[in-house]
């Protein structure tokens, strides 16, 4: 049975002329094997995938805005995650209601149709009764696990770097792609994550090359297995080492949308990460 399911989704919904970018897709065990793996396009596609995959209380963690309330602006879990993590140089998208990229609020529609929940404490995703969806960013998952190591900043396996040329720049980032995959690797990890347990997610320990949209095809592949581990990582340590942004009442926080669901991220966090308590 499938317990974790990883979603990278592509924000833009995409239309008849241009189809939506690749959302890539992870299905994994408790003990790290992945079951399943592989790209879709389109809200739709990616629906059925995951209905495909569903079991009965699979967790399935989406990188993309699933609830959005703030008519303008940011999300305070958006804030909250530039504010806890920004030293690590991670910072998350802004989204508000009239953001054009909405396919994370498309999305949570389609899984709620299919009877998925939507959970945004640690409280309600251990009580679950059912499948159930949260919202999560892999750079918080990357520098938040002590264990992978990057304690100083967030590893550059995705945008180039502006600052040097763009050869120089391109090279870069997959030397970083390859070494965040070596460390996912070789790195002990509680829970595990075997990515060499599905022929696709095996080739990522392949050389990169520079060549953009194959290092797009490649990274999202990655963020849907670092979107399932962070899943298992949640249910593994809950609270003890995980933080909801968005969702201390203590603090400043976005209105619950009609079904009564606040927008918050699930993230992975080092203790000098947290809000300092008292």
């Amino acid at each position: 049975m499938t317990e974790y399911i990883g979603v990278d989704l592509a924000w833009g919904l995409g239309t008849d002329r241009k189809p939506a970018n690749e959302t890539g897709l992870v299905a994994m065990r408790a003990d790290g094997t992945i079951t399943d793996a592989g790209w879709a396009r389109g809200v739709d596609a990616v629906t059925t995938w995951i209905a495909e995959h569903l079991g009965s209380r699979s967790l399935i963690a989406v990188d993309a805005s699933l609830v959005v309330t703030n008519p303008s602006g940011i999300r305070e879990a958006e804030r909250q995650v530039g504010q806890r993590y920004g030293r690590w140089k991670v910072a998350a998208n802004p989204t508000n209601l009239a953001s054009a990229a909405s396919a994370g609020a498309r999305l949570l529609e389609r899984l709620t149709d299919l009877g998925v929940g939507y959970v945004s404490s640690t409280a309600a995703m251990r009580e679950r009764t059912g499948p159930a969806a949260f919202e999560c960013y892999p750079y918080t998952t990357l520098v938040g696990v002590e264990e992978l190591g990057y304690d100083d900043e967030r590893p550059r396996y995705k945008r180039l770097d502006l600052k040097v040329p763009a050869a120089e720049a391109r090279a870069r980032r997959a030397e970083a792609f390859d070494e965040l995959v070596r460390r996912l690797r070789s790195t002990p990890l509680d829970p595990p994550l075997q990515l060499d347990s599905h022929p696709l997610t095996a080739e990522l320990a392949g050389p990169s090359g520079i060549h953009g949209p194959s290092h797009k095809h490649r990274e999202d592949l990655l963020d849907g297995a670092l979107c399932a581990w962070t899943a298992a990582f949640w249910e593994r340590h809950g609270d003890e080492r995980v933080q909801i942004l968005g969702g201390d009442p203590c603090l400043p926080t976005d209105p619950l949308d009609e079904a009564g669901r606040q927008p918050v991220v699930v993230a992975p966090a080092r203790p000098s990460q947290r809000r300092p308590r008292g």
